[in-house]
């Protein structure tokens, strides 16, 4: 798969969609690790705002980044994965149309972090993770999966949110 592609506004907010929802699930972890830090909320409000029917703009990207900075200050493995997924769905409107494996992240990192999340809470129990990619693979609508198809697979990464991610890719694909 190469070149570029046309994306529409209706299909990156489908993509905003899922991967706000799926940040939103965690959005607590990150809160009860930080509770002054409003940065993460920031960015699935603005997020949100895109998926709404909002143009995307600056709101969107200085939000993202925020939310990543927050990742960065986060004391705990589960409070930056949190913080990450919502930078990643504030970042969603901003989906490049171009193949690149890449950029299945901007689709599924939210959904598998917040498989990963599961996965911490119930003590290490990979179980868990397979129930939150099963919830997430069910949110899935048919656009979404459009989407994704027309990138590359998700490349297989060494930590344990990428192979979570990998994994939801292949699932949706198949």
């Amino acid at each position: 798969m190469s070149g570029d592609f046309e994306l529409s506004m209706d299909e990156l907010r489908a993509v905003a969609r899922y991967a706000t929802e799926a940040a939103r699930q965690v959005l607590p972890v990150f809160e009860r690790a930080l509770p002054g830090d409003s940065r993460p909320r920031a960015a699935l409000d603005a997020a949100q705002e895109f998926v709404d029917g909002a143009a995307r703009g600056r709101l969107q990207r200085v939000a993202s980044m925020d939310a990543h900075r927050a990742a960065k200050d986060a004391g705990t493995e589960a409070a930056r994965l949190a913080a990450q997924a919502a930078g990643d769905a504030a970042s969603a409107a901003y989906l490049h149309p171009i193949a690149k494996a890449h950029q299945v992240g901007h689709i599924l990192r939210a959904a598998a972090n917040a498989a990963r999340i599961a996965e911490i809470e119930a003590g290490e129990d990979p179980a868990a993770g397979a129930a939150a990619l099963e919830a997430a693979r069910s949110r899935a609508t048919p656009v979404l999966v459009d989407v994704l198809r027309r990138y590359p697979r998700a490349p297989e990464g060494r930590g344990r949110p990428a192979r979570l991610m990998s994994a939801l890719d292949a699932s949706l694909r198949d």
